[in-house]
């Protein structure tokens, strides 16, 4: 008799996210088990039982999924599932908290084009600033713009204290170059907007970040990608569906573009799926976060 395929989804918070749920359920998987509110020294065990109970051929129709919102959490339970493997006992896991690995990914990757497809220029040789920026995307996002090569700043609405802490955690941890600031206030926001080359908008859903008379001051600013799919929408100027659209009424920089969250929910969407089908079709097991992420973006956009 044929084995199912089975994913195990390990998260932290109190609830297994739906989203994630539908995700697996879609990419093919036969059994769906969430488990919630499982702390980091949990994962060593549960892992264990999950390749032991399996005879070879059950291995590798299995895998596991690790959610949360802390990222930093669920790269630690990476590590600790990894540890935990036990040749030739060993599955494929994939990390993905809050979908901030594979929505970070799509969105650079998508900025990556328009900024090159427009512009003639590449991530290294660009300046950044991320709205939102510590927040999990924001943190995700500036993480692989910085190990492409751009020159990338978190921004934080509150604590430039915060956001530096948050830039130099990630600097460590991840061997990447980012800085932080704050900006309380459209002048702030206009002033950090004066002299680069992209904004990444990730902050929270429902509030716009950049209105007309902050983009007015972007004369330097080539491409904007806003992850915002609740109105009102984070950047004024973008819509929904937007993919490299001309932000013409309000953007002082000549040929200024804006990708939607739509645009880029839909790269993220094939993104996770083709990184969860992964998981069960690769040959060697495979360990899967932002990194993977953004390398399988690239490829679909």
């Amino acid at each position: 008799m044929s084995k199912q395929s089975i994913i195990h989804m390990i998260d932290p918070m109190p609830y297994v996210s739906p989203f994630d749920i539908n995700m697996a359920v879609d990419a093919g998987y036969d059994v769906v088990l969430p488990y919630a509110n499982v702390e980091l020294w949990q994962v060593n065990g549960l892992v264990q039982d999950t390749i032991f109970s399996r005879e070879p051929e059950g291995v590798k129709k299995t895998a596991v999924f690790i959610g949360g919102r802390d990222i930093s959490l669920a790269k630690q339970m990476l590590d600790a599932a990894k540890k935990a493997m036990v040749p030739p006992f060993e599955i494929s896991v994939m990390a993905d908290p809050s979908g901030a690995y594979t929505t970070a990914a799509a969105l650079v990757a998508c900025v990556e084009r328009e900024l090159k497809d427009k512009h003639g220029m590449k991530l290294e040789d660009s300046r950044g600033v991320i709205f939102g920026g510590t927040g999990p995307v924001g943190i995700a996002t500036g993480v692989i713009a910085s190990l492409a090569g751009a020159d990338i700043t978190l921004v934080d609405h509150q604590s430039v204290e915060n956001a530096q802490s948050v830039a130099d955690e990630y600097n460590a941890s991840c061997s990447c170059f980012m800085k932080g600031t704050i900006a309380a206030s459209d002048a702030d926001k206009a002033y950090l907007l004066a002299n680069v080359d992209i904004a990444f908008c990730t902050a929270k859903a429902g509030v716009e970040i950049l209105n007309d008379s902050v983009l007015a001051d972007a004369k330097a600013l080539k491409v904007v990608g806003d992850v915002n799919a609740v109105p009102p929408l984070g950047v004024s100027g973008i819509h929904l569906q937007d993919l490299g659209a001309p932000l013409t009424h309000a953007v002082a920089a000549d040929g200024a573009v804006g990708i939607g969250a739509l645009a880029i929910g839909h790269i993220k969407y094939r993104t996770q799926q083709a990184l969860l089908k992964l998981l069960l079709e690769t040959d060697k097991p495979a360990y899967i976060d932002f990194r993977e992420a953004f390398v399988k973006a690239r490829e679909l956009v």
